[in-house]
């Protein structure tokens, strides 16, 4: 073989094998937690339970035809439940097969906004998520994850999906917990900790289940009380399609999607996002948001309910070693046969031993070290990432991710109606023209302002612009004669902005001043002459480049000293004669 063909890793001629042992092993664990969390999901959309396994079984083959992260696990979650049964349940009226249907139905309707949203490029909203935003909600979904198995860890309470419910549990069971229960979730979770310091290439997950389950027969766990998934309803879906509704069902079916799409599209690229920085990826956020598409089309053909991103199982897979979506069609597989056949073995896991996986799984995704260096970069990205964390531990976590985004969202337009300003003028040893408040000897040119606008023009700064522009102006010593805009930072300007800039010519002259322009781009050279803009300053008065704008000075200067020196002259002549 040759050495430079880069093939090392074909063995006798043959292809490389595209299956890693990750991926195997990351869909075995990652289907023996979806199974009973499944079958919880359709209960929490107001469905028969078997409803989240037909939600799961096409999120898990289509995703991956489309979507692009290799950790995403995409189908039944929690808030998309909450939503489908606020949706659902007044229009079924306690019917289970119109609940299914309508379910499907609404699923169907969420595909479709999605697949709207996706030929319309609207994925570029993801972009109001912010590296600290993901931190805070990173950590947040790993607390999050913790509380809300403490129920099961424990043996008491009820499930917790915020910060403030598990407390109110635990405040309500008075501290009660369930020794064997308790001891069973200590183990499994001690034993994936030291094999994940100690064996980091061992599938830890994967031996605490499967020693878990095997301890339940030895020690009699189910008659200790040990709750145990129990029995699993069996048999596959048909694809077809939902029954018509009425206008008024269709109506309040379309309302529920757009708010079902606007939420599952956040949490799918958010978590997405924050998997993908881990590994040094991007995410497509237009391409989730087809995949999205895709996933909900097949859920609702198959009597599914609307599917988005499942944090949990997303972090269950990427702990467990996952490379790509290969690790969906192993879990697809397995729960194919669970449906068919394995039932029997996956009732005998016990609910501590998985609670355990996802406290294991939480644990990897907790990083105080980001905090820290978010705050020496800067304080309030860091105050901005512990408010994303507040929110979503107090709120849940869209509530609290919707917040941290307006938050996100204040602070960039607070940016941009505050931006930095410069004066610029003159560094001794330094060529060109630079900010004389960040040099020392910087100076300015005399009777010449410099002044730079770090940002595009429009409402929110055209203001401010006017007033620290007329304030540089008012500050030159000795008194300026030209105000010249470095606009290189300027892209484009709004109505307001230019109607500021009209007046601004005439504002100057009343000071004595002439205003120039430089380093105009050309689309923004062709905004203010439609603004008349150009008219006002005067085609003499733009220029290509600093340089340009001050020999400019310096050569109308010139006449004006001649004549200034030749007046004086004149005068003296006329008081010795």
């Amino acid at each position: 073989m040759n050495a430079g063909t880069g093939g090392s890793d074909d063995r006798a001629g043959q292809p490389p094998n595209p299956w890693h042992r990750g991926d195997l092993l990351a869909g075995i664990t990652v289907a023996a937690y979806l199974v009973p969390q499944c079958l919880a999901y359709g209960e929490l959309a107001g469905l028969p339970p078997v409803t989240g396994l037909w939600t799961i079984l096409p999120a898990l083959l289509l995703y991956p035809l489309v979507g692009r992260s290799p950790q995403l696990s995409v189908g039944p979650e929690t808030s998309t439940a909450l939503m489908t049964a606020a949706v659902v349940t007044p229009l079924a009226a306690g019917d289970p097969a119109r609940a299914i249907a309508l379910a499907s139905l609404l699923a169907l309707l969420v595909g479709l906004l999605c697949g709207l949203g996706a030929a319309l490029r609207l994925g570029f909203l993801a972009d109001l998520l912010s590296k600290p935003i993901l931190v805070g909600y990173l950590a947040g979904v790993a607390v999050l994850m913790i509380s809300g198995q403490l129920h099961a860890l424990l043996g008491t309470g009820e499930r917790a999906d915020t910060l403030l419910e598990a407390v109110r549990q635990r405040l309500l069971t008075q501290g009660a917990v369930h020794g064997p229960t308790v001891a069973l979730a200590l183990a499994a979770l001690a034993l994936m900790l030291a094999l994940g310091r100690w064996a980091p290439g061992w599938p830890a997950p994967l031996l605490a289940v499967l020693l878990a389950s095997a301890a339940v027969p030895l020690l009699h766990l189910d008659q200790r009380g040990v709750v145990l998934i129990g029995s699993i309803p069996g048999g596959l879906p048909w694809p077809r399609l939902p029954p018509a509704v009425d206008l008024q069902a269709l109506r309040s079916l379309l309302t529920g999607a757009l708010g079902i799409a606007l939420v599952g599209y956040s949490d799918t690229v958010l978590t997405g996002r924050s998997f993908a920085q881990r590994r040094g990826r991007r995410l497509e956020a237009d391409r989730e948001l087809l995949a999205l598409a895709l996933v909900n089309a097949g859920s609702g053909l198959f009597q599914g309910f609307p599917a988005s991103c499942s944090n949990t199982r997303t972090a269950l897979a990427d702990a467990a070693g996952c490379r790509s979506q290969r690790y969906a069609f192993v879990a697809a597989a397995v729960t194919g046969l669970v449906l068919v056949g394995l039932r029997p073995l996956m009732s005998q896991f016990p609910r501590p031993a998985l609670a355990a996986i996802v406290v294991f799984a939480a644990l990897r995704l907790l990083d105080p070290e980001a905090f820290v260096r978010l705050w020496r970069f800067r304080p309030s990205e860091c105050l901005l990432a512990l408010g994303t964390l507040a929110g979503v531990l107090l709120t849940g976590l869209l509530t609290g991710v919707a917040l941290a985004v307006g938050l996100s969202v204040v602070a960039l337009f607070g940016r941009l109606a505050r931006p930095h300003a410069a004066v610029m003028g003159e560094v001794p040893g330094l060529a060109g023209y630079h900010n004389v408040e960040d040099w020392d000897g910087g100076r300015t040119i005399p009777g010449l302002v410099l002044f730079r606008y770090d940002a595009p023009l429009c409402f929110a700064n055209a203001e401010d612009f006017r007033r620290r522009a007329l304030a540089a102006v008012d500050g030159a010593s000795p008194p300026a004669e030209w105000l010249v805009l470095n606009a290189e930072a300027i892209v484009e300007i709004d109505s307001t902005a230019a109607e500021m800039l009209l007046a601004l010519p005439l504002e100057l002259a009343g000071r004595g001043v002439r205003l120039g322009l430089a380093r105009v781009k050309r689309k923004l050279q062709e905004q203010l002459a439609a603004a008349g803009v150009l008219g006002r300053v005067g085609p003499d008065h733009v220029y290509p480049t600093i340089p340009t704008a001050v020999a400019a000075f310096f050569a109308r200067q010139e006449p004006r000293k001649a004549e200034i020196k030749e007046n004086g002259k004149t005068s003296s002549e006329a008081r010795s004669g």
